[in-house]
């Protein structure tokens, strides 16, 4: 079965420890796993940020939720053990506990209830029914902000002159790690005398190894003949890495035909180009940083 949501784990979490005896979260999240028959590969999945499973996430933040409302106490660092309300919500409460079912208690509303700094006024942030935990919240919408940008980014370059996506392939590269000095890296984009590639970069500062390049500012799929094309002018190279790289994207038959190769294609798309561009920070600034901490555990650790 999928993944449950963090409220679809909270009565599950509380049945697993109905016995009354404190139990180690790790112990909780194995259980809590083979109760909703997880596969491998869905205890291993992980959240977008990388840090932690989907499922760890998930049952940690439903060990908060009922620790603030006293369904659950916290004896012991890493341990969980029901308490008497817990127990009542197991008697008598629903079979799906949810956020809004644990505002009832007011200790719970308080955590839950977002007050602004400066104001007396209380904002509820309803996420009754919303069914992510807040890490994964706020990871969903760093993910839409980023795909925005990646947007805005692709328009403005299918937009700029052939002279500007020139440059910016350079500039690319050369946040990337590869072409050496920027007077080396300039020599990228200088015509060449086969029409299948439009510049030579070195692939490190030694010089050690070079990558050729074919970089076309296109509305248009790139078919297959490109590619070809493509591969035959580095075959006559004797080249082994190439790397093309256009605004707009790719055909399936193109992308075959970059596979099972001697030489090493890869294919840069106008996502692709995008996204690398805001990985490496070309063409883009930051605009806020917001800070996650997490509590420090070794800090209270008692030798």
């Amino acid at each position: 079965m999928a993944i449950p949501d963090f409220q679809s784990v909270m009565r599950p979490v509380l049945a697993t420890v109905q016995d009354g005896v404190p139990l180690a979260l790790n112990e909780l999240r194995e259980r809590v796993a083979d109760q909703f028959q997880l596969t491998e590969d869905e205890r291993k999945e992980r959240l977008p940020s990388g840090n932690q499973t989907v499922i760890n996430n998930r049952v940690g933040w439903a060990r908060t939720y009922l620790n603030k409302a006293g369904l659950l106490c916290i004896p012991a660092k890493g341990v969980v053990q029901i308490t008497a309300r817990g127990q009542e919500a197991l008697a008598s409460g629903p079979q799906r506990i949810t956020v809004r079912w644990l505002k009832q208690f007011p200790e719970f509303a308080d955590f839950h209830t977002a007050k602004p700094q400066g104001s007396d006024a209380t904002v509820a942030t309803e996420l009754d029914l919303v069914e992510t935990t807040p890490d994964e919240q706020l990871a969903e919408a760093h993910q839409a902000l980023q795909q925005s940008l990646v947007d805005e980014l692709l328009a403005q370059v299918r937009a700029a002159t052939p002279g500007f996506f020139e440059q910016l392939v350079v500039d690319l590269m050369l946040a990337m790690g590869y072409g050496g000095s920027r007077k080396e890296a300039g020599k990228a984009t200088q015509a060449t005398n086969d029409d299948g590639i439009d510049g030579i970069i070195n692939e490190d500062k030694l010089g050690l190894d070079v990558i050729y390049l074919q970089a076309k500012r296109w509305s248009n799929t790139v078919h297959r003949p490109e590619i070809d094309k493509f591969i035959g002018a580095l075959t006559r190279q004797r080249a082994r890495k190439g790397v093309f790289i256009t605004t707009s994207d790719f055909s399936a038959g193109a992308r075959e035909a970059a596979l099972g190769l001697d030489i090493k294609v890869v294919l840069i798309d106008g996502e692709e180009l995008a996204r690398l561009m805001v990985e490496n920070n070309l063409g883009v600034s930051v605009k806020q940083v917001y800070e996650v901490k997490q509590l420090d555990s070794d800090y209270f650790s008692e030798v």
